[in-house]
């Protein structure tokens, strides 16, 4: 039980600091312009990548052990999920994170504004995933699963 709970708020804190950059932080960011937009996501991502990577890691493993000593699939589908997302982070996200933190990137271009709305699309993607890693990981943990 005590992994499920791991898992639970690992996952928990990571939906939920995810769906507050993709709904409140990144949208008032580019609010602000992009050149703004683009000097302000520098420390913004330094700080977050700490936060969400190390989240996302904890309630990966906590849910595949969960479900390695038989707690059922959803642990194990959250899990993954999570596991995925990091991979999607590394993969697919990592090369617009860096073009955005590039020192050569003119912050007032249509390249950043390009960069600065993918990255929003694909933070998204991000979002949602660590939400159905979060309801599956609930409705296991009640019963309904």
């Amino acid at each position: 039980m005590l992994l499920d709970l791991i898992a639970l708020l690992s996952t928990g804190l990571f939906a939920g600091a995810a769906l507050y950059v993709t709904l409140v932080e990144h949208p008032a960011r580019l609010q602000c312009g992009i050149a703004a937009a683009v000097t302000e996501f520098g420390p913004s991502y330094r700080r977050a990548a700490v936060l969400q990577a190390s989240l996302a890691a904890v309630g990966g493993l906590a849910g595949v052990a969960a479900w390695s000593r038989g707690h059922g699939p959803a642990t194990l589908i959250a899990g993954l999920l999570l596991v995925a997302i990091i991979a999607f982070t590394l993969i697919v996200i990592l090369p617009t994170n860096k073009r955005l933190l590039d020192p050569t990137l003119d912050p007032g271009s249509a390249e950043a504004a390009t960069l600065l709305a993918r990255w929003g699309r694909l933070h998204a993607f991000r979002t949602l995933a660590g939400a159905v890693a979060f309801l599956l990981l609930g409705l296991h943990l009640i019963g309904a699963l």
